[in-house]
């Protein structure tokens, strides 16, 4: 477990000690309120990870697909908009969670079905307006 508090402007020191802890492709859990900064930190890790795809939020599209350096996937999927886990296996969300590649999840309580066994869980907590405390659980 690692936990830490951090101000906004330290976000990108942070994603890259996440980065050296996510060392093979995972599934990751984001949990936090609306405006914790959970696609924040997502694409800075995205970012210490040298992916160097344009970089957006699924809320919409659901999935968004990135690519390493080496060429393999990333999924960043967004359930925000999903009921349940039948939804998301029609989204194809399934398929990415156990595709063996690096697949982040917000929202993930919404399709709690599908989680691996060996999910981790990044827990994400807005302290006030410049800090976060950020919760990994691996």
């Amino acid at each position: 477990m690692m936990e830490i508090t951090f101000s906004l402007s330290e976000i990108n020191q942070v994603a890259e000690n996440l980065a050296k802890q996510l060392d093979k492709p995972c599934c990751v859990a984001f949990h936090g309120e609306m405006g914790a900064g959970k696609t924040t930190m997502i694409s800075a890790i995205c970012f210490a990870m040298g992916i160097k795809d344009n970089l957006s939020s699924p809320t919409f599209s659901i999935i968004n697909e990135y690519h390493l350096p080496n060429g393999n996937p990333f999924y960043h999927i967004d359930l925000y908009r999903l009921k349940d886990a039948n939804e998301a296996i029609g989204a194809g969300v399934e398929d990415c969670i156990y595709s063996g590649n690096y697949c982040f999840l917000e929202w993930p309580e919404r399709a709690k079905a599908l989680w691996p066994e060996n999910i981790i869980h990044c827990f994400i907590e807005s302290v006030d307006s410049n800090h976060r405390k950020l919760k990994l659980i691996l």
